[in-house]
């Protein structure tokens, strides 16, 4: 079974940073895509970013000029780097492993931006 442990969420002032891990318990990670979406109260799950095993990063407009993707693929891990942070980055964060529609999905962690 996969497990997905994220780490790194937390309360942080508008402006701030906050760096997020997932590390993976999965004999195959380097053929994964690997990525991070989030949910605010109220709204529908929205991609922050992901990458390939190629290392080809798909980050949104709203985020793509303040987060940055990265992953380690001898640790298992991935990296949400996570700058210049909005209020309205406020929302769970889930790690996800092999795609939205079929992957596996980490518990989440919390980010909260105060203004």
């Amino acid at each position: 079974q996969v497990h997905l442990a994220e780490s790194g969420g937390g309360s942080v002032e508008a402006g701030g940073s906050l760096s997020l891990s997932c590390t993976a318990s999965v004999s195959s990670y380097s053929t994964y895509s690997v990525g991070w979406y989030r949910q605010a109260p109220g709204k529908q799950r929205e991609l922050v970013a992901t990458i390939t095993r190629g290392g080809t990063t798909t980050i949104p407009d709203a985020v793509r000029d303040r987060f940055t993707i990265s992953r380690d693929n001898a640790k298992k891990t991935v990296h949400l780097q996570m700058n210049m942070l909005k209020p309205e980055d406020t929302a769970i964060y889930y790690c996800n492993l092999g795609g939205e529609r079929f992957g596996y999905w980490g518990r989440g962690t919390q980010v909260t931006v105060s203004p």
